[in-house]
């Protein structure tokens, strides 16, 4: 293992923020591993941790091919890491909605730029990302359907579920869609949480990394679970939202993963000053919790759940590969109501 100077960043009244690389092999740029960017991604970064650990291991072992070389750069902000601001600290912006970056711009344009100039080579590039709806998910992997997708790769990683979705305009300033355009096979991979850290879905997340490098013969090891075979790619915009139509505490009464079931309670908002039950969201059908809020409070319509749903009122469609879902209806009753 080599560590890599990447990028740095130099301030007024504190250290200067040096973004390291640790590069494993030898050879061409193969494959680069991007973590936290934004202040709360500690899952992110730990994640990250736990891969480069193993990627030792394996160098160690001479399990890596020949020629090929891998960067994993844990963190771009660490700055805002350390006082726990998602977005950059001084003027609220995101790392993340910068790319390709701008060597004379504003600081995080600077950074992006600074970093996207030494990863934007690579054949395979993978960011361990969150979401900006605050919550819980089901371990996946996500990409936007820029042309330059490559579905068959993604399913390397062995992971439950590969969602699509079509690129808004703002999207073009992420890095896994300038990675696309640039040529880089780009895949986001996302694990349960953010702020809190989740050691068995970052577990996964190392083992699902280290099978799609296996399955590109990128390294040559042993890793355990995952099946390919029983991955489903389904559209981004065909989750099933439950939304809520009133505001107060929120309580779940599933998990992520979780089988549910027509007719079941999914959730309760009860009042905040009085207490009462105020809305129970119940299921319209049987599916799998893939999303689910974790704040206690809640505004109104707010998508507190998403489902991939399975049952009589959907039909499977197939294209290019890409399995969705038709949904029939997305009312959801309410008290015994549809409203």
């Amino acid at each position: 293992m080599k560590k890599r100077f990447i990028y740095e960043l130099n301030a007024f009244y504190r250290e200067p923020m040096c973004i390291i690389g640790y590069e494993f092999g030898a050879g061409e740029h193969t494959v680069c591993v991007v973590g936290s960017m934004r202040g709360n991604e500690n899952q992110q970064l730990f994640t990250c941790s736990q891969l480069i650990q193993r990627l030792k291991q394996l160098e160690e072992q001479a399990a890596l091919t020949e020629g090929k070389s891998i960067l994993v750069i844990p963190c771009l902000n660490s700055y805002s890491i350390n006082i726990g601001k998602r977005f950059w600290s001084t003027d609220n912006t995101d790392i993340n909605r910068m790319f390709p970056g701008y060597a004379e711009g504003e600081t995080t344009q600077r950074i992006a730029a600074g970093v996207f100039e030494r990863i934007k080579d690579y054949q395979y590039g993978i960011q361990l990302a969150s979401n900006y709806m605050e919550g819980d998910f089901l371990p996946h992997i996500r990409m936007m359907r820029t042309g330059f997708e490559d579905v068959e790769t993604a399913k390397g990683f062995a992971f439950p579920y590969i969602v699509t979705r079509n690129p808004h305009p703002y999207d073009t300033t992420t890095l896994n869609y300038n990675w696309q355009i640039w040529g880089t096979k780009a895949f986001s991979v996302y694990t349960t949480t953010t702020e809190t850290i989740d050691r068995e879905s970052a577990d996964k997340a190392v083992k699902g990394i280290e099978r799609m490098l296996n399955r590109e013969k990128i390294l040559n090891s042993e890793v355990l679970g995952g099946d390919n075979a029983h991955t489903q790619v389904i559209s981004d915009e065909n989750l099933l939202s439950v939304r809520c139509k009133e505001a107060g505490f929120y309580k779940s009464g599933v998990s992520v993963g979780e089988e549910v079931h027509k007719g079941q309670i999914l959730a309760v908002i009860t009042d905040p000053y009085e207490g009462f039950i105020k809305e129970e969201l119940v299921s319209d059908s049987d599916g799998i919790v893939f999303f689910q809020h974790k704040s206690p409070l809640i505004y109104a319509g707010t998508a507190v759940i998403k489902l991939v749903r399975y049952d009589s009122d959907y039909k499977r469609l197939s294209n290019s590969g890409t399995i969705g879902w038709q949904i029939a209806s997305t009312t959801f009753p309410v008290n015994g109501l549809d409203k």
